[in-house]
């Protein structure tokens, strides 16, 4: 019934087949099927919806992982919608955590959404502005130094916002 001109078992064929662009109203995506596993790096310049297994690091304009999708490695994207198993480190602009997500690995962000019953194995960290400063960090309490009369008095002294 249907016709394909490269050898059936080839595995070329079967990731050209399920890794293609598709047009939206939006733009283009790839999506890489429940069947497929990657072995290397992907990077792409559209959205990318990730169903099947990614050994390697991703980096794209958006991301969409489906809950059977697994990736070991790093990702980078504007934005992500994750809702499948991670080991690697994350840094995404906008992030979005689904409850069936199981995420192991440090996790960096602008803005952050987590799914009550999500699974985070890592720490949490604002991204750091293209200056090396931390975006919008909130402030440090420093203790007040004290002055030549407060020496000998062991009273406690309260803490103040660095300004």
């Amino acid at each position: 019934m249907f016709s394909n001109k490269s050898e059936p078992n080839s595995p070329r064929a079967t990731a050209k087949a399920m890794v293609k662009p598709m047009s939206n109203p939006g733009g283009t995506f790839s999506v890489i099927g429940p069947d497929v596993t990657i072995r290397g790096d992907i990077e792409a310049s559209v959205d990318l919806h990730v169903d099947g297994s990614v050994v390697g690091n991703i980096a794209c304009a958006s991301l969409v992982q489906g809950e059977s999708s697994r990736v070991e490695g790093e990702i980078k994207a504007e934005s992500a919608r994750l809702s499948g198993e991670v080991q690697g480190t994350i840094e995404v602009r906008e992030l979005v955590v689904l409850k069936s997500a199981r995420i192991s690995g440090d996790v960096s962000y602008d803005t952050l959404t987590i799914e009550q019953g999500a699974s985070v194995d890592g720490r949490f960290a604002p991204l750091r502005s293209k200056g090396g400063q931390a975006s919008s960090a909130p402030a440090k309490p420093r203790e007040e130094p004290k002055s030549d009369d407060q020496q000998g008095d062991d009273k406690p002294r309260g803490l103040s916002l660095a300004g």
